[in-house]
């Protein structure tokens, strides 16, 4: 059984002009609603997710705004869901795995 330490997981704010304009429009609950999602996925899912996104005729950019995830990753996501691979184990990093953040890395914090 695998070790999953429990890391807490932030909801990404939309930086979005529509949610920085009206942060209770519908449009921004909507925002919201989708990084609610991607907090309880794991790394894999979020690109397959974001990607499914991407291909109900979003825009790459807004998605990134939206979700915080780069557009590199989203690209990823939906060429993952247009072209499954077979037994795709790979991609997803073990616990802990990944850069350190910036805040561990400088001697401020």
């Amino acid at each position: 059984m695998p070790n999953k330490s429990k890391s807490k997981k932030t909801l990404h704010n939309c930086s979005c002009e529509i949610c920085k304009l009206h942060p209770y429009s519908r449009i921004a609950k909507e925002h919201k609603a989708i990084n609610r999602v991607l907090i309880g996925l794991d790394e894999r899912n979020k690109r397959r997710f974001v990607g499914v996104l991407a291909n109900q005729q979003r825009n790459i950019l807004q998605l990134s705004q939206i979700t915080g995830l780069s557009r590199n990753t989203i690209y990823r996501g939906k060429s993952e869901v247009e072209y499954p691979r077979q037994n795709s184990a790979s991609g997803i990093r073990q616990s802990g795995a990944g850069r350190l953040l910036v805040e561990k890395n400088s001697p401020e914090f």
